[in-house]
């Protein structure tokens, strides 16, 4: 079965997204030459995964650029979609990282623009590698070297990232080391990502997995069917405070009853060390319909109001360690980013 695939690609002056909207059902890449066309499919996760959002937002300053200059835009309208990239999804602070040095090189010229967005989108692949080791090597270090019963919230893999992925590439790397016994991958509420696309990454690496619902995770946890559990992270505070999709909170918050190990993966560039705590970082709400509708279809009463946070903040008292590219902070231990 092929595991080659990419999320993000920028080819014939375009930026191609694989549509994750339609995973797994079909397979569809989507190009993109016009700016605002770009920020719609970010705002509809048609691409999404804080370090993918970062490499986007970079190329997306390309595209920017590209359409100003063949449309005739003013310095002025250039710098409102900028802006407008870069607001597309304020929780995510790689979008708005990689975006902010993106636009510094815009006076050096289109070419200094798309070399920063290549070298992110190299960086970050390089740093799926660092973290997948780094992860590996504390979960062995810490639980022995056995098959392990692993959960994982959301998507964190190629999907989200143009490497093997954070904690989803941390499980790839134990399968590979013979250290996987079965992954559990929470559905992730209310668009499926773990349903729709992290079970689509594992069965495409033949990794042994079941689906289950977000409700059954605490179960499934302290039942004593999972050995550790995986998530990523959008934004993370300095003490370790970290945001990642809705439900994960109410994981970690398992894990601490169960006493097993609850790491978050994310690159160091996830890290917001402006930030003292996680009580600073915007939480994203989407809209009504995600939840009131499902394919188009009515499943609740007209006019029913929602309350419908993208993601939650997890405290670093229940992480046990944030794993990125440069070391496995301890966070349990007491130790900063």
């Amino acid at each position: 079965m092929s595991t080659l695939f990419m999320a993000i690609e920028w080819k014939e002056n375009r930026i191609f997204l694989l549509d994750q909207t339609a995973l797994p059902i079909a397979e569809n890449y989507i190009s993109y030459d016009s700016i605002n066309d770009l920020i719609i499919a970010i705002q509809k996760l048609v691409v999404r995964g804080a370090p993918a959002l970062g490499v986007t937002g970079a190329y997306g300053v390309v595209l920017a650029m590209d359409e100003a200059a063949r449309k005739g835009l003013s310095a002025e309208q250039l710098e409102k979609n900028i802006d407008n990239l870069r607001d597309a999804r304020p929780t995510a602070v790689n979008l708005a990282l990689a975006v902010e040095k993106a636009r510094k090189q815009v006076i050096n010229g289109r070419d200094s623009v798309l070399a920063l967005a290549q070298e992110l989108a190299n960086k970050d692949k390089q740093s799926s590698t660092d973290m997948r080791n780094i992860g590996a090597h504390w979960l062995i270090q810490t639980l022995g070297e056995r098959p392990l019963t692993l959960l994982t919230h959301c998507n964190t893999g190629s999907l989200a990232t143009t490497g093997t992925g954070t904690a989803l590439g941390v499980i790839k790397e134990m399968h590979r080391r013979g250290f996987v016994k079965e992954i559990y991958a929470d559905e992730t509420r209310p668009l499926l990502q773990g349903s729709r696309l992290t079970a689509w990454e594992l069965m495409k690496s033949e990794i042994p997995y079941r689906i289950e619902a977000d409700g059954a995770a605490a179960m499934a946890i302290l039942s004593g069917r999972i050995d550790a559990v995986l998530i990523g992270a959008d934004r993370i505070a300095k003490n370790g405070d970290s945001a990642n999709k809705i439900g994960s909170l109410g994981v970690a918050l398992a894990c601490h009853a169960a006493g097993i190990p609850f790491l978050v993966v994310a690159p160091e560039s996830t890290v917001d060390r402006s930030i003292a705590t996680g009580s600073e970082i915007h939480i994203e709400i989407r809209g009504d319909e995600e939840l009131t509708h499902f394919k188009g279809l009515q499943v609740a009463p007209l006019g029913a109001k929602t309350f419908n946070p993208a993601f939650d903040v997890t405290p670093a008292k229940y992480i046990s360690v944030v794993i990125t590219e440069l070391k496995a902070y301890e966070i349990a231990k007491g130790e900063t980013l």
